[in-house]
């Protein structure tokens, strides 16, 4: 939050696929990479993360490590939980190394987007930190915080907000399996059990997409939502997986996401977020219907787009989906 609001062009560099990456992003994972290995030391420890520190190695990242060394330690202070020596340098490229575990389908292993949505983060809008832990393959523990994200709905049915929410922004997101899904305010001042929308016409329904095309086609989203199933509400579109977060609640009933070809999604960009809604009752699949595999390493199995709503209206949606994917591929 304290990057974002002070954003220098000299934070922001780009990767070698030629995705942004933040002083934040390295310190987010930094820290989350620092405190669970603190927390856990008892036990063995991998994480699989997003970034690495090769770029900040290299002579011309000096200078972005010298800023996230001191972003790391200033935060470390503020928190006041861990009274630790001052971290060097090393110790914070070591911290963001430890996120280079491939995961698996056997033992534990925990999933991290330091920063998911950098884009957004970037325009000053929605983003997200989101944490999940993989047991034998299976999600069991997820928690995605939104700094940007207000507690009052972003949807159109506000049954959750009241007064003193309306102006509060910041959600803490946390689910674990059996347990459901609750909304922490990030200055700790409410908790509420949240719960997907019971929504059953899709005539009624809203939904989200990704803000960025580059991540899902909106056309066929749209022809999905408006031809198919009659959907009136324009959609909701914000980066990151506050979109998780905000359908978990109730503010809107469906998620598409129907990448261009040959992207594969990364588990990091899921893995929290489908807990987050499963958990508040909702379906998270694949477009032919099965559960999200997190077993395979990095990437999600398949390449053919994610699908997350409610028990209610998940065999239209399904529906739609397979036929407008159909009719794409094979035209009249």
């Amino acid at each position: 939050m304290k990057v974002q609001k002070v954003l220098l062009q000299s934070d922001v560099h780009l990767k070698s696929d030629k995705t942004p990456v933040t002083v934040a992003d390295y310190g987010s994972q930094a820290i989350v990479s620092f405190v669970l290995e603190k927390e856990l030391s008892t036990e063995p420890f991998s994480l699989v993360a997003e970034e690495d520190s090769g770029d900040l190695r290299m002579e011309s990242g000096q200078e972005i490590l010298h800023r996230i060394t001191k972003l790391v330690n200033d935060t470390l202070v503020i928190e006041e939980s861990y009274t630790v020596a001052t971290l060097s340098s090393e110790d914070v490229l070591r911290a963001i190394d430890s996120g280079k575990s491939e995961g698996g389908s056997s033992g534990r292993h925990w999933v991290l987007d330091p920063i998911d949505g950098t884009k957004g983060f970037l325009r000053g809008d929605q983003y997200a930190i989101a944490l999940a832990l993989l047991d034998e393959g299976k999600v069991v523990l997820g928690v995605l915080a939104c700094p940007n994200l207000p507690l009052a709905s972003i949807g159109t049915n506000n049954k959750h907000s009241s007064e003193s929410s309306n102006e509060k922004v910041g959600c803490l997101f946390s689910a674990k399996v059996g347990e459901g899904t609750f909304m922490h305010s990030l200055d700790g001042s409410s908790l509420i059990k949240v719960h997907v929308s019971d929504i059953e016409n899709p005539e009624e329904a809203s939904f989200f997409e990704s803000f960025e095309a580059a991540h899902t086609s909106h056309d066929l989203s749209s022809a999905i939502a408006k031809v198919k199933l009659g959907v009136k509400a324009p959609p909701i579109r914000i980066d990151s997986q506050a979109k998780y977060g905000a359908l978990s609640r109730g503010d809107g009933a469906i998620y598409l996401r129907l990448p261009c070809k040959g992207y594969r999604e990364k588990i990091w960009d899921h893995a929290a977020g489908s807990i987050v809604v499963t958990e508040a009752g909702g379906v998270v699949t694949d477009v032919a219907g099965n559960p999200l595999d997190f077993s395979k390493g990095e990437h999600l199995d398949r390449d053919t787009g994610i699908i997350v709503t409610n028990r209610k209206l998940m065999p239209s949606l399904l529906k739609a989906v397979r036929e407008s994917i159909q009719e794409k591929v094979s035209p009249m």
